[in-house]
């Protein structure tokens, strides 16, 4: 079954949107890796709709849903914001903070098209280097973002629970 789908910019008021499918992808992309308890947990937090409505508060946070038509259900998303990883210098660089698709949603071109618009954005900002944090055992996923110019610039530790997973910081330069 093949269903159209949008990208737009996310304002005051898609907060819970965004948890709901943030918190689904999250599950669906880490169930079997992760401790069942930690994600419920993780996702409570990390997820909840406080969290994205402090986002959409920000000026310099900017989420994007991608909504599944007829019925504009909410599919996909991604938020860019300030860089947080631990490298020497990321001085005008932003980070693409999550980016996640519903599996049925995966391989459509959907993800490319997310980010291709969180690259445009960064640049259109003035940033350096648009940076992200990806699981170090996501091969999918990092080729992915190696496919699209995403190289690896270092590593970081994240808790989820009472545990730590590596993850790949990758970075691509923006301009000329």
């Amino acid at each position: 079954m093949t269903n159209d789908t949008c990208i737009r910019r996310c304002v005051m008021g898609d907060e819970a949107a965004l948890a709901l499918v943030g918190g689904a992808t999250f599950l669906e992309t880490f169930a079997g890796i992760l401790d069942g308890e930690a994600i419920v947990a993780h996702c409570r937090r990390a997820q909840s709709v406080e969290q994205y409505a402090a986002w959409l508060a920000s000026a310099d946070h900017a989420a994007w849903l991608l909504e599944c038509q007829p019925g504009g259900a909410p599919v996909g998303y991604m938020v860019v914001a300030p860089a947080q990883l631990p490298l020497p210098d990321t001085t005008g660089d932003l980070e693409l903070k999550r980016v996640y698709l519903l599996d049925r949603f995966r391989g459509g071109g959907h993800g490319s098209r997310l980010v291709s618009a969180a690259i445009a954005h960064a640049a259109g900002a003035g940033a350096r280097r648009l940076l992200l944090g990806v699981y170090a055992h996501n091969a999918p996923a990092i080729r992915f973002y190696e496919r699209i110019g995403f190289v690896r610039l270092g590593e970081r530790r994240f808790k989820v629970g009472n545990e730590d997973y590596d993850d790949h910081i990758m970075g691509l330069v923006l301009g000329g």
